[in-house]
């Protein structure tokens, strides 16, 4: 599968339910890891979307398995649709949708109404905003060090 259709399932799978803002929020987040300057995303991925959307251990949707549970709910078996393809191509041409941050390069679902003041686990990340069920996060200075 080449990397726009994997783009368009990410989208799906990760914020499918989410209308076009929050498929917008989640498409920015992928992006803003393809061009971050520094940091871990910079050193691991190399500025490939691919390699972002692949990296070990950062979209639940790329795994198979889940704490020893099957995932059927996976970028291999889900079929995305128009409008999948659309915001993966907004997002790679350049769009930005800033009201998940434009600088975000995390995103979570933590299931209850209030978000997390930091994300990911290693808090290089601080709370901005939430679109719909997914709480954005904008990297604090101490992710340039990772």
């Amino acid at each position: 599968m080449d990397t726009r259709e994997l783009f368009a399932r990410l989208i799906k799978c990760e914020a499918g339910g989410e209308g076009l803002e929050g498929m917008r929020a989640v498409a920015t987040v992928v992006m803003n890891r393809v061009r971050v300057p520094y940091g871990e995303y910079h050193r691991v991925c190399e500025g490939s979307l691919r390699q972002v959307i692949l990296q070990t251990c950062q979209f639940s949707c790329c795994k198979t398995v889940i704490g020893g549970v099957d995932n059927n709910q996976n970028v291999w078996v889900t079929t995305p649709e128009d409008i999948h393809y659309q915001v993966a191509d907004w997002a790679i041409s350049g769009g930005i949708y800033t009201g998940a941050g434009s600088a975000a390069l995390w995103y979570m679902n933590p299931f209850v109404p209030t978000c997390p003041n930091f994300f990911p686990y290693n808090k290089t990340g601080y709370w901005y905003t939430r679109v719909n069920q997914h709480c954005f996060y904008n990297p604090m200075p101490s992710y340039a060090q990772t």
